[in-house]
C-alpha cells in the first residue's frame, strides 16, 4: 500500500499588512500579492525548480523566429462564479496591463506585445524583436472580463472587486472578518474544485494580517496563526531551535556595494576597488548577519541563475585584510601618521582613500554596512555609512544617483536576465545599473542573451557575462539571502526551490496536503 492526498484539514498563516489590491494588475504589497496568487491563475505556472508549466493552457507554442507565442486554453475552464474562461478574458487583462492609466507594475512587460484572439480558446502574442525570458509573463494572472468590463480604468484601484475578488485559482474567497475601521482582519478561503490543475487538498485556509513583525511573531508564539515567512534570519533561527520547522527557499536577488565612479573619483582607481572587494569575506557575514541564511557571492548572478559559478578556489596566501593592504600599498596608498587615513599622491594633487556607502534602514542592510566600515576602515579607509529610509532611499539616493557607493539588493528574477542592471543603456534612471557600468563587450552579451531561446548558449552567455564583472570589479558582491518560511510540520507536498517574490511560496499550494489515505499501489 501506498500512501496518497486526502482532502481535508486547515492552515492559518500570518502575514504583515492589510490587502488593498487583491488583483494580479494592481497588487503591490506582500499581503496583496499572497491573495493574488491564492485566488489568480495565468496561462502558466512556475513551479519550485524554476520550470513554467501549462495553468490555464492546454499548450502553447513559439514560432521558429521567436516574435510569435500562441496559447491554446484548457476545455471547461471556468471562473470562482461558474461563468467560463475564454480568450476575451486574456485580452481583456493584456489590455488593461498595458493601459497607461491604470499604471499597473506590470505595464512595462507589455510594451511592444501585439495581442490577437484566434477564437474562443486561442491566443496569440507578437513580439517586436525577439525575448527568451518572454515565457514568464504569461504566468501574469487572468481577470474575468464579465466582472471587470463596467470598471473604466480611471475607477479600476477603487473596485469592490479588488478585495472581494473572483479567480480561477486554486482557492476562492469565502469570508472576509473586517475590525471595526473596515479593515480586513483576516480572510477565509476554501479549494476551488474546478481549477485547471486539480488537486487542492487542504480544506480551509486563512490568512491574518498584522501591523508589524512583533504582533506577527507575538501571535506565532500564543498558537493564534501556524505560519509565518520573511522574519529576520536571527528570528528565525530562535524559532528554529525551539522546534518550529524552518524552510528555505532560494531567492534569485544579489546584495552588494555598488560604486558610483562619477560620483567618486577614487572608484576609478582599480586598485581601490580591487582591495574593498579582497578585504570582505562574503561568509563570514552570511553567517554574523543572516545566521547562515544564505549564500555568499563573488560575482553578479544569485545560485540558481543562469551562468551562476561558485568562487574559483584558490590558493591565498594571509588574511583577506593582509592581502587587501599589500594591494593598497603596491599601488601606492600610504596610511597618514596623524588620521591613520590612507593617501596617493597623483599629478593633481593627493586624494584620500575617504567615500561614504549608503544603505536602507532594513535591520540586515544596516548591520552589513557597519560590518564593512570596520572592515574597510581596518585598511586605513575613512568611511561614513549613510542610512535611510526605503522610500527616501530610493527617490532622493538611487534615482538621481547621489552616492559614492551603495549597499543595495537587485532581484534579477527567474529567467535570469541581469540587463536591465548591466546594460550601459539602463545607467541613469529609470534604468537600474546603479554601478553606472559600462562596458562593449557585456553590453553584447546581454543583449544576445535576451535573443536567444536554448537554454546551454544562453547559461555560456551569462558565464562570460560574470567573468567580465568580475574582472572589472564594478562592485563588491557580498551575499544572495534566503526566503525564510516558518510552516507547521503536518503539511506535507511542498516542493522547495527559488522563489522570486514571498508569494510564491504558493505556487505548488495545490498539492499541499495534511490529510492522507493508504491505497493499493494499483489503485494509486
Amino acid at each position: 500500500m501506498v500512501e496518497i492526498p486526502k482532502r481535508g484539514g486547515h492552515i492559518t498563516e500570518g502575514v504583515i499588512g492589510a490587502p488593498r489590491f487583491i488583483n494580479p494588475l494592481l497588487a503591490i504589497s506582500d499581503a496583496d500579492r499572497d491573495l493574488t496568487q491564492l485566488i489568480y491563475s495565468g496561462l502558466m505556472r512556475a513551479r519550485a525548480d524554476g520550470e513554467l508549466v501549462p495553468d490555464l493552457a492546454e499548450t502553447w507554442g513559439v514560432s521558429d523566429d521567436g516574435l510569435i507565442y500562441t496559447f491554446t486554453l484548457k476545455d471547461g475552464l471556468t471562473w470562482h462564479d461558474g461563468n467560463p474562461i475564454t480568450s476575451d478574458d486574456v485580452l481583456f487583462t493584456i489590455a488593461h496591463a498595458k493601459e497607461s492609466s491604470l499604471k499597473s507594475p506590470k505595464r512595462a512587460s507589455w510594451e511592444g506585445v501585439t495581442t490577437t484572439k484566434r477564437d474562443e480558446h486561442t491566443i496569440e502574442f507578437t513580439l517586436e524583436q525577439p525575448y527568451s525570458p518572454f515565457l514568464e509573463n504569461a504566468t501574469l494572472g487572468i481577470l474575468p472580463k464579465h466582472i471587470w468590463e463596467s470598471v473604466s480604468s480611471e475607477q479600476f484601484g477603487f473596485s469592490t472587486f479588488n478585495v472581494e475578488p473572483i479567480g480561477s485559482g486554486p482557492y476562492k474567497m469565502k469570508t472576509i472578518r473586517r475590525d471595526s475601521s473596515g479593515i480586513p482582519t483576516y480572510y477565509e478561503l476554501t479549494p476551488f474544485k474546478d481549477f485547471a490543475l486539480q488537486g487542492v487538498y487542504i480544506n480551509k485556509i486563512t490568512i491574518r494580517f498584522y501591523a508589524n513583525e512583533e504582533e506577527l511573531l507575538r501571535a506565532l508564539n500564543r498558537g493564534e496563526i501556524e505560519s509565518v515567512n520573511a522574519i529576520a534570519p536571527e528570528r528565525a533561527r530562535i524559532f528554529g531551535e525551539k522546534g518550529y520547522r524552518v524552510t528555505k527557499y532560494t531567492l534569485p536577488r544579489i546584495f552588494g556595494v555598488f560604486f558610483n565612479q562619477s560620483q567618486n573619483t577614487i572608484f576609478t582607481n582599480e586598485a581601490v576597488r580591487e582591495a574593498l572587494n579582497v578585504a570582505v569575506d562574503g561568509e563570514n557575514i552570511v553567517n554574523e548577519v543572516l545566521h547562515g541564511y544564505g549564500t555568499a557571492l563573488y560575482g553578479p548572478l544569485p545560485p540558481g541563475s543562469l551562468g551562476f559559478t561558485k568562487h574559483k578556489e584558490e590558493e591565498l596566501v594571509g588574511s583577506p585584510k593582509e592581502r587587501a593592504e599589500e594591494i593598497l600599498e603596491t599601488a601606492g596608498w600610504k596610511k597618514d601618521e596623524e588620521s591613520g587615513i590612507r593617501q596617493k599622491k597623483t599629478k593633481k594633487g593627493t586624494q584620500e582613500l575617504t567615500f561614504s556607502l549608503s544603505t536602507s534602514d532594513a535591520q540586515d542592510l544596516r548591520r552589513t554596512a557597519d560590518i564593512l566600515k570596520i572592515l574597510w576602515e581596518e585598511l586605513g579607509a575613512s568611511v561614513e555609512v549613510k542610512v535611510f529610509k526605503s522610500g527616501d532611499l530610493n527617490q532622493n539616493v538611487i534615482r538621481p544617483r547621489t552616492y559614492d557607493a551603495l549597499f543595495f539588493g537587485e532581484i534579477i528574477g527567474r529567467e535570469s536576465d541581469p540587463f536591465a542592471f548591466w546594460h550601459s543603456s539602463q545607467r541613469n534612471d529609470p534604468g537600474l545599473n546603479i554601478a553606472l557600468y559600462t562596458n562593449i563587450t557585456t553590453d553584447k552579451l546581454l543583449e544576445e542573451g535576451r535573443e536567444i531561446s536554448d537554454a546551454e548558449e544562453r547559461t555560456k552567455i551569462y558565464q562570460q557575462f560574470q567573468d567580465e564583472v568580475i574582472k572589472d570589479m564594478p562592485f563588491v558582491p557580498i551575499y544572495s539571502p534566503d526566503f525564510i518560511y516558518i510552516i507547521p510540520n503536518t503539511i506535507k507536498g511542498i516542493e522547495v526551490g527559488t522563489i522570486t517574490v514571498p508569494s510564491e511560496r504558493f505556487l505548488d499550494v495545490h498539492n499541499w496536503h495534511i490529510e492522507t489515505a493508504r491505497v493499493w499501489k494499483i489503485f494509486q
